[in-house]
């Protein structure tokens, strides 16, 4: 069988078009997305706030390397519920003020479906913190992310 080596550093492509002043559809390989503004902000609200896109971002991040880790580790993750939180200071959006970190505070309530025990959960989240780069490139622009775990039994369909 003949092993196929992934590159380790591609090129990314992604295209948009922006068809008024709150709404941009953007294609990334085969897929499409609306980015869009709410009924409030004079937009159609087909589709998250460019803020919106960046911030659910960390929270798909945070499910896919998670259970890459768990599943490298041996350990069984199911479902995980993930609820966030943040500050964001709108200066800059309002063109008030320039603002350096317009996010902060972000507060990840993580629940999963586990057969994990809690120094397992405690490795998982270590590695997390080196593989997520939505988390990484976030915690350099200066972000705080706190992570707040627990564990539910795995249920029968989650395996």
């Amino acid at each position: 069988m003949v092993q196929i080596k992934q590159k380790t550093t591609i090129i990314a492509r992604q295209s948009g078009v922006g068809q008024t002043h709150s709404r941009s559809h953007v294609r990334v390989r085969d897929v499409y997305n609306i980015i869009d503004e709410p009924l409030e902000r004079d937009g159609s609200n087909l589709g998250l706030s460019p803020t919106e896109t960046m911030m659910s971002a960390l929270i798909g991040c945070t499910n896919v390397i998670s259970k890459k880790i768990a599943k490298k580790m041996g350990v069984a993750f199911g479902e995980m519920k993930i609820d966030m939180s943040y500050n964001f200071n709108r200066l800059g959006t309002m063109l008030q003020e320039e603002v350096d970190v317009p996010f902060n505070d972000v507060v990840l309530d993580i629940s999963v479906e586990t057969d994990a025990t809690p120094e397992q959960v405690a490795a998982i989240k270590s590695e997390l913190e080196k593989y997520c780069p939505v988390a990484k490139v976030f915690r350099a622009a200066g972000m705080t992310i706190t992570e707040n775990w627990s564990t539910r039994p795995l249920s029968s369909n989650s395996h």
